[in-house]
């Protein structure tokens, strides 16, 4: 399992941003698609320092698109920007997960129900093979590659709904719960890799089987259970 070794602070020479391989001029929108990357990713923890020089000097780009990047980060609710302070990797609170995580519910449970009712589509295929490979991965308790697949899970259902403006809500949503950095975390808990394991296949069964309200109840309770273990991190790690 790989960790990161990331301390809150400045964004230093040993941080992962060095890693990154660009070539050439970046458009503003690759730019913020690569430093919204570094965010989510969990490169860098809460509280860290996000210097526009240093990140201009990396990417080659004027301190300009950075800094327009970086407030669109903020309104996103990734980073935060303190006026003659600098900007920071945002925590978000407790309060905010909580409100964030009944949203996800309610859209993951209807794109699960949609989906089943569209029957043998591509996005089923790649929905087997992913709850395959998150079982293997669970075995071999490596949570770096399950986390991956967890988001994977969650945005085949989505893009199996077949509705755009549920997928454009959801993936806004996404970026502001900053969710991979949750399931690392909450995964690691006893039992927990399992049993969402077993959650995600219980999900799969119904949509293979077209029950569409099967499959949104069940999704529901996925969410609950998670949104339950990512708050008992949340606890824990501010208490």
């Amino acid at each position: 399992m790989t960790t990161s070794t990331s301390t809150p602070g400045s964004l230093t020479p040993s941080t992962p941003l060095q890693s990154v391989s660009l070539q050439g001029t970046l458009s503003e929108s690759t730019l913020l698609d690569r430093l919204r990357e570094l965010v989510l990713g969990g490169e860098y923890v809460p509280g860290t320092a996000l210097s526009e020089v240093r990140l201009a000097e990396h990417f080659e780009v004027s301190r300009t698109p950075v800094r327009e990047a970086l407030k669109q980060l903020q309104i996103e609710g990734l980073v935060e920007i303190r006026p003659k302070v600098g900007t920071f990797v945002r925590e978000i609170t407790r309060r905010e997960i909580v409100e964030m995580f009944e949203v996800k519910e309610s859209l993951e449970s209807m794109a699960a129900r949609l989906m089943a009712r569209r029957g043998r589509i591509l996005e089923l295929d790649l929905l087997e093979i992913n709850v395959e490979a998150s079982e293997e991965a669970a075995r071999r308790n490596d949570i770096t590659e399950y986390a991956r697949l967890v988001h994977d899970f969650h945005e085949n259902i989505v893009a199996g709904s077949d509705n755009r403006k549920l997928a454009e809500h959801y993936r806004i949503l996404m970026n502001q719960l900053a969710y991979h950095r949750l399931v690392v975390r909450s995964v690691q808990h006893p039992g927990r890799l399992a049993q969402s394991t077993a959650e995600h296949r219980r999900v799969l069964n119904f949509i293979v089987e077209k029950d569409g309200i099967g499959a949104e109840l069940a999704m529901r309770d996925h969410v609950v259970t998670s949104a339950r273990e990512v708050m008992l991190d949340s606890a824990t790690r501010q208490g």
